[in-house]
C-alpha cells in the first residue's frame, strides 16, 4: 500500500493513500473522488483508462477511505495542498486532472494556486463550481448557509441515516435502481462512505459553499465540463451551466 505523508495532526502523521497503475511512460491521469467516497470509486474509469494506455493515479482525500482520519484541514486550500504534494512526490508532468463532484474543487483550486506547469488539461464531472452558496450577490446558488449548516448537522446527528438518503438522490434510485444500478452497488458505496472519519464526513458539507469564481478565472488549460441534467445533488443550472459561462476560454 502506498502513502505520502502531507502533514501532522498532534502526534499523528497525516498520510494520503494512493494508487499508481499502468505504464510509467503513459500520460498520467489523476482521479479525485467525490463525497463521501474514495479513490476506488473510479473502478470503471480506471479500467477504461488503463486499457487505453494511461498511467492512472487515484487517492483518498484526507479523512476518507484509507487516508488518515483527521479533525483538521477540511478546507479546499488544505485539500489542494495534499493534491499538490502528491503530484510533486510522483514528479508528474503533462498530467490530466479529473475531479468528480466535491473533487472538482481541488482541480479549480490547484490551477489557481499552483499553476498549470505540470497540467495538460482538466475535467470537471458533476462540478460544484462556480459557487453553491445562495446570497444576495449570488441569487442563483443552490442553497443558503442554513442549508449547508443543516446538512452538516444531519451528518453529525446520524451519519448512517443521512447516507441512506444521500445515495438515494446520488444515484436517482427512484428511477434507476435495478436498471442502471444494482442494490449491491449502492450497498458497496455506503460501505465505502462508512470508512470516512466522523469529523471529516461531518465537516465536508461546510466546504461545499466555497466560492470558486476567482479560481475559474485562472483556468488556462483545456477544460471539460460534464454534468447530468438530472443531477439531484448538484443541480446543473446552479453549477455547470453557470460555470461554463465563467470559463475564460
Amino acid at each position: 500500500m502506498a502513502y505520502i505523508t502531507v502533514a501532522t495532526e498532534n502526534s499523528v502523521d497525516v498520510d494520503i493513500f494512493y494508487t499508481d497503475q499502468g505504464p510509467g511512460d503513459g500520460q498520467p491521469v489523476v482521479l479525485i473522488h467525490g463525497f463521501p467516497l474514495n479513490g476506488e470509486s473510479w473502478g470503471k474509469q480506471q479500467a477504461a483508462l488503463l486499457d487505453a494506455g494511461y498511467r492512472v493515479i487515484s487517492y483518498d482525500r484526507r479523512g476518507f477511505g484509507a487516508s488518515t482520519k483527521t479533525a483538521s484541514g477540511s478546507d479546499y486550500d488544505t485539500f489542494t495542498a495534499d493534491l499538490h504534494a502528491l503530484i510533486e512526490e510522483l514528479d508528474l508532468s503533462d498530467a490530466v486532472l479529473v475531479g468528480f463532484s466535491m473533487g472538482t474543487g481541488e482541480v479549480a483550486r490547484y490551477l489557481s494556486r499552483y499553476g498549470s506547469g505540470r497540467i495538460a488539461k482538466v475535467a470537471f464531472l458533476g462540478s460544484l463550481e462556480p459557487w453553491l452558496l445562495k446570497t444576495d450577490e449570488n441569487p442563483d446558488g443552490a442553497g443558503d448557509q442554513a442549508f449547508f449548516d443543516g446538512t452538516a448537522a444531519a451528518v453529525r446527528e446520524d451519519r448512517y441515516a443521512f447516507l441512506s438518503g444521500f445515495f438515494a438522490d446520488f444515484y436517482n434510485l427512484d428511477e434507476f435502481l435495478g436498471s442502471r444500478i444494482s442494490q449491491e452497488a449502492v450497498d458497496a458505496s455506503i460501505a465505502v462512505a462508512n470508512l470516512a472519519g466522523n469529523a471529516a464526513i461531518a465537516a465536508a458539507p461546510l466546504t461545499w459553499p466555497t466560492d470558486f469564481r476567482a479560481d475559474i478565472a485562472e483556468i488556462t488549460v483545456p477544460a471539460l465540463i460534464l454534468h447530468g441534467t438530472a443531477d439531484n445533488i448538484l443541480p446543473i443550472d446552479a453549477t455547470a451551466r453557470r460555470f461554463r459561462e465563467l470559463l475564460p476560454h
